[in-house]
């Protein structure tokens, strides 16, 4: 039926999200899932058990806005256990319903009609349309093309007056690169004497491989001091649909999103504060990740040799790029329908992470998967 009133879209040319198209699609060839980056293996039974535990003993209703307070004491003292980073757990610790609410709280407490905000494309697809929502002009910096790694002369020649913050994400989705020491350095420079926030998408932070450092904005005095940190349970634990995230920032940033975040969802859900509190309590359920992950990419690695794609590096996340160009003149939306329909294999055109849609001729497969599903995905692969 259509509606009587009129109305102006304030994202005319957002439309459905290239996962939702991809997924139907899957759905229709019944297809191995290779695209999406939620894991299809059950999460540790510990945090079921604790989660139940938790509403069995009537911890059902609202939490505190900021967050139960048992919650951030754990995440300010694993902080400081990692990056020797001190937060106070009453003014600069936010537990926030999602990774996703606290990138839209911090940008709509921070950003301004007029402002200019920097990111960095390939991106995560919510950056850009949060920044316009503010009335504000999201500034897109395309990464290195082969190697994508940021170039920092032009982030510097494109910050201006206007310019109010930068996006930054590592390890990067979905180009599973990580910011270096020397990334950190110029990060440093370009920011020093502005008055430039930082958001700084951290929620693969711990899952790095071969060895590597996670160079996060709590390790860096400079950038802690003008950044807000946003990170994610569901990455961690293996558990995407339970919506709890955190955001570290100083007490004068925090005190903004706050006032957002208050009126969004209030609270994050109960129950899984609890559960997240108590799995903290235990180091290794984190500092396992990285391993657990470097395994499976690893595996997808290996048994991708006797494929035709181009394999770029991963890093960290548990993403990988594979190119096709040499294989096809296909758009990589073409190429990844078709392995689909031929293949029966799901993956994710890196195109979709470009506002403009700019294709490289790489498509993103995701490697949180069982084992079986990261040998037959490839066994397909490797028939294209």
């Amino acid at each position: 039926m259509r509606s009587a009133c009129r109305t102006r879209s304030k994202l005319p040319d957002v439309g459905t999200t290239i996962f939702a198209v991809i997924g139907e699609l899957a759905a229709k060839f019944d297809a191995l899932n290779l695209s999406q980056g939620a894991p299809n293996f059950p999460c540790d039974e510990f945090l079921v058990e604790r989660a139940a535990h938790a509403m069995r003993a009537g911890h059902n209703q609202y939490a505190p806005m900021i967050g139960l307070a048992r919650l951030r004491e754990a995440l300010a003292a694993t902080v400081r256990t990692l990056y020797g980073a001190t937060y106070d757990a009453e003014s600069e610790v936010t537990v926030v319903a999602s990774a996703s609410e606290g990138l839209y709280a911090t940008i709509s407490a921070l950003v301004h009609p007029g402002d200019e905000v920097i990111y960095f494309e390939p991106a995560f697809d919510s950056y850009a349309p949060i920044v316009r929502l503010q009335g504000a002009t999201a500034v897109a910096i395309a990464l290195r093309p082969g190697d994508f790694k940021v170039d920092w002369d032009e982030v510097a020649a494109a910050i201006t007056a206007k310019t109010r913050m930068i996006i930054v994400n590592s390890p990067h989705n979905p180009t599973a690169t990580i910011l270096d020491a020397a990334d950190i350095e110029r990060l440093v420079a370009v920011t020093r004497n502005t008055d430039i926030v930082i958001l700084s998408d951290e929620v693969y932070e711990h899952v790095v491989f071969d060895g590597a450092v996670h160079h996060g904005m709590a390790r860096h005095p400079a950038l802690r001091e003008r950044s807000v940190i946003v990170s994610s349970f569901g990455k961690t634990y293996h558990v995407t649909g339970w919506r709890v995230g955190y955001c570290l920032a100083p007490d004068v940033l925090t005190a903004e999103i706050r006032k957002i975040h208050q009126f969004m969802t209030f609270a994050a859900d109960t129950p899984m504060q609890w559960a997240f509190a108590d799995a903290l309590a235990d180091p290794s359920s984190y500092r396992s990740l990285s391993g657990f992950y470097q395994h499976k990419r690893d595996l997808l690695v290996e048994r991708l040799a006797g494929a035709r794609l181009e394999l770029l590096p991963s890093r960290g996340t548990f993403f990988l790029l594979a190119g096709f160009g040499h294989l096809s003149r296909e758009s990589d939306g073409e190429f990844a329908a078709r392995l689909i329909r031929e293949r029966r294999v799901a993956t994710i055109p890196l195109s979709a992470f470009y506002a403009d849609g700019t294709d490289t001729g790489f498509i993103r497969l995701s490697f949180a998967k069982d084992d079986a599903t990261l040998i037959e995905g490839a066994r397909r692969l490797c028939e294209v």
